[in-house]
């Protein structure tokens, strides 16, 4: 059984992977609508992560996740071969999905309590609200 501290340990990782994720894919799209938008959710997961890490007394020793940084690569090198900003978006949006149960998974655990129930509830709306506008984004780059 995992105690709080590990609990959102693993949410912070894929934070990290987020902010990784944003600010490279970013450097890729040709939208500066999209491309703003990266920047900025990018460094929201930072803050994010941060947060996280002081409520629960966590030193900032978190990197991300092995599947995270494949990820990464994988944006990495289509954004390098010249992938338009739809499949950029794809790929974001399987991220997104990635972070989305992170959060899902955490507050369904008895574990997490109080204040960091607090804060993982108001992250999760904001990180809904990010996936729904990179799927618009990539609805409206279809295609």
């Amino acid at each position: 059984m995992a105690d709080e501290k590990d609990i959102v340990k693993d949410v912070v990782e894929v934070l990290h992977d987020g902010q990784k994720g944003f600010a490279e894919l970013g450097k890729h799209l040709q939208d500066p609508q999209v491309k703003t938008f990266f920047m900025k959710e990018s460094l929201t997961r930072s803050q994010f992560a941060g947060e996280l890490e002081s409520a629960i007394g966590l030193g900032n020793d978190t990197g991300g996740t092995a599947s995270g940084a494949m990820h990464r690569f994988w944006g990495d090198l289509k954004g390098k071969m010249g992938a338009g900003d739809h499949a950029l978006l794809e790929t974001a949006e399987q991220g997104e999905d990635v972070v989305k149960k992170a959060y899902q998974d955490a507050l369904q655990k008895p574990e997490v309590s109080g204040n960091i129930r607090q804060i993982l509830e108001k992250q999760q709306t904001h990180i809904k609200q990010s996936h729904d506008q990179v799927k618009a984004f990539r609805d409206s780059k279809a295609a």
